[in-house]
């Protein structure tokens, strides 16, 4: 005996649940990189504002040392520069690769549901 409408709606029916549920895992996986983008933006933040706070508080030091000659100083004061520059170009950089990133999975809408 061939093949019915009621056995072709069901198969018709099947396809259209796994593609649902494949669907929601992708809409879920997308929740999660978008999670883990605002936490790594987070991480990123954070870490600037410690680096920056600890380097101001060694410039402070040197400053106020008694100890070191004023070439020491000198030369600790550039390796600070040279220190917050390196760390401001790693920060630019993870920012820019995770807003990239960003870009790259906003979601779009379609007609199809």
């Amino acid at each position: 005996m061939g093949d019915t409408e009621h056995d072709f709606s069901g198969s018709i029916a099947e396809v259209k649940a796994k593609s649902s549920k494949a669907t929601s895992e992708v809409k879920d996986n997308f929740a999660k990189i978008h999670k883990l983008n605002v936490e790594s933006l987070k991480k990123l933040e954070e870490m600037l504002q410690s680096a920056e706070k600890d380097l101001e508080k060694l410039e402070q030091k040197v400053a106020k040392s008694k100890d070191l000659a004023s070439e020491s100083k000198s030369r600790l004061n550039a390796e600070i520069t040279t220190a917050r520059a390196q760390i401001n170009e790693k920060y630019n950089e993870q920012k820019s690769r995770i807003a990239a990133i960003i870009g790259q999975i906003t979601p779009t809408t379609s007609s199809s549901g």
